[in-house]
């Protein structure tokens, strides 16, 4: 068996007993509850687990998805966060090897999963795990580059940033368009990745959202028989897709039009419930996910990366 294989299956492994750590972290973060005591117990009828109850994802096949003393289902989440943290650490170390980089990118998609699921459970996100994001991009920028000032202006801006983005949004849409750990998550991927390169997970993460939110926005709008707003999209759509496939500038101008058009309608039919049906943090998880496995080679905080996708874009 070759080292590097060995290894990786080791980090694997590691990533299940994480996961099921994580696990606890995301029950606990909801209730309140401590970390570290009491020890592992059924969130049903609050037994105490043995070790052998306590094995990710085995334990679940086991015990056929239920408490051995209460019978009661187990949530998926629980095999479900185990498996998607082994394959994180798994695909950190194929990416980034035996390096530095790879416990902070570890690190930093750990925190995420965790604040990502307690988003889309309760939309609550610990501001402590966004603070420790932000400590270790602090740390990695000047372990890597011998600096901390490209870290820290990325931090200001992700948070101000932000903070515009939900002034305006209250502005127009007359409801908070979103809460404070958002803003503290924006803060620390700018910590992390700099201002440019903030930019392009932004992007990518307003695109996954939009991705999510539109289709369930216009069924709310074609229950309530708002056809414009539909028809808005529909031409938007139609004008893109032409636009996509002969590039034409009389196109670009009708997509560009139509898009302004079904944002109004857009922006005048949102209100609190329905924005906020689809959390953020998973989005901008998601981006983050495709900006680093997908985007980078190394981690830099110059904007080459988003002028390179810029150009490639226009030309």
């Amino acid at each position: 068996m070759e080292f590097n294989t060995y290894i990786l299956i080791w980090v694997c492994l590691f990533g299940l007993c994480f996961g099921s750590f994580y696990n606890v972290v995301i029950l606990r973060s909801l209730s309140g509850e401590s970390i570290v005591f009491p020890p592992s117990k059924c969130p049903k009828c609050n037994h105490k687990l043995s070790p052998w109850q306590n094995i990710p994802l085995l334990s679940f096949i086991i015990l056929k998805g239920k408490c051995f003393y209460c019978r009661e289902k187990i949530s998926i989440q629980y095999p479900l966060v185990e498996l998607i943290t082994m394959v994180l650490f798994g695909i950190s170390f194929l990416k980034f090897g035996i390096s530095i980089t790879t416990p902070f990118v570890i690190l930093w998609l750990s925190c995420l999963l965790i604040i990502t699921v307690t988003d889309i459970k309760e939309q609550i996100i610990d501001c402590n795990i966004a603070i420790i994001m932000m400590l270790s991009g602090l740390i990695y920028a000047y372990i890597i580059h011998g600096e901390i000032l490209s870290s820290l202006l990325g931090l200001i801006a992700g948070f101000l940033g932000f903070k515009l983005i939900e002034l305006v949004g209250k502005y127009f849409i007359k409801t908070d368009v979103m809460g404070e750990g958002d803003k503290y998550v924006a803060a620390s991927l700018g910590a992390i990745f700099g201002i440019y390169n903030l930019i392009i997970i932004l992007i990518l993460g307003l695109f996954i959202y939009a991705i999510c939110f539109i289709p369930i926005f216009l069924y709310d709008k074609i229950k309530q028989n708002d056809i414009k707003t539909f028809i808005s999209f529909f031409v938007f759509l139609v004008s893109l897709i032409l636009f996509v496939l002969y590039c034409e500038n009389y196109l670009l101008f009708m997509m560009i039009i139509s898009a302004l058009i079904f944002t109004y309608f857009m922006i005048k039919g949102i209100n609190h419930n329905n924005l906020r049906q689809i959390p953020y943090v998973p989005a901008f998880s998601i981006g983050t996910l495709i900006f680093i496995f997908c985007f980078i080679q190394n981690f830099c905080y110059d904007k080459s990366l988003l002028v390179e996708l810029i150009q490639k874009l226009i030309y």
